[in-house]
């Protein structure tokens, strides 16, 4: 049976904040920039600039995905940043808990299969020969009950790229309402996937930077 820690959503968690660029704990089910809509505006971008007017985008994550999202401090350091992920400078990490069971490795599997978005089906995307250069490597850290905790590494940032890749092995995320059936949608209360943690080269200062934030999803 997965529980969940209590999540905080009307606030924003700082990891991490200097004159630079900033990092926090978005919350699952807020939105990372504002949407369509007057009922979208409410977003981590939004509540974060209330606090550091200065804070700008760098990266998101899904509305369904908690866990660690860098911002800027300023448009060079937004360029940075942006350059460090494109490059693959920057080192992510996530954690998910998947339907039925794989076998516990401490050895890295690669899943290797382009996407591109799925035209009528928007916003879902799909493998597809002709989409874009996509790959994880993910491996098994525990099993459930007829499920399995992951750790998971994007090696490129794709929308949507740990959830379809990890339905294409056949162990779509508990929780995940676009690409799950509807019984694996039931055996959870939200998406079960979460940015652990981030590290990369602070590009104003040079250190090594470091951040991890606790799966609020556990057995």
């Amino acid at each position: 049976m997965i529980s969940l820690a209590h999540e905080t959503h009307d606030t924003v968690r700082a990891i991490h904040e200097d004159e630079h660029l900033l990092v926090l704990d978005k919350p699952a089910g807020l939105l990372c920039v504002p949407g369509r809509g007057p009922d979208k505006q409410d977003c981590l971008s939004a509540r974060a600039q209330q606090r550091w007017p200065d804070a700008l985008i760098v990266h998101r994550l899904d509305m369904a995905t908690s866990g660690l999202l860098l911002m800027a401090r300023s448009a060079a350091m937004q360029r940075a940043l942006g350059d460090a992920f494109a490059e693959r400078r920057v080192d992510k990490r996530y954690e998910a808990v998947v339907d039925g069971l794989l076998p516990v490795s401490a050895d890295w599997a690669l899943i290797d299969a382009p996407l591109i978005a799925d035209w009528p089906r928007r916003p879902l995307q799909k493998i597809d020969a002709a989409g874009k250069p996509s790959q994880t490597r993910w491996r098994a850290l525990r099993q459930l009950d007829d499920a399995t905790h992951v750790e998971l590494e994007p090696l490129t940032g794709r929308s949507h790229q740990l959830r379809v890749h990890l339905l294409s092995i056949g162990h779509p995320i508990l929780g995940d309402t676009l690409y799950a059936s509807e019984a694996v949608i039931a055996r959870a209360p939200r998406l079960l996937l979460h940015a652990t943690s981030v590290a990369f080269t602070h590009p104003a200062t040079q250190q090594q930077m470091r951040f991890e934030s606790l799966v609020p999803f556990r057995s």
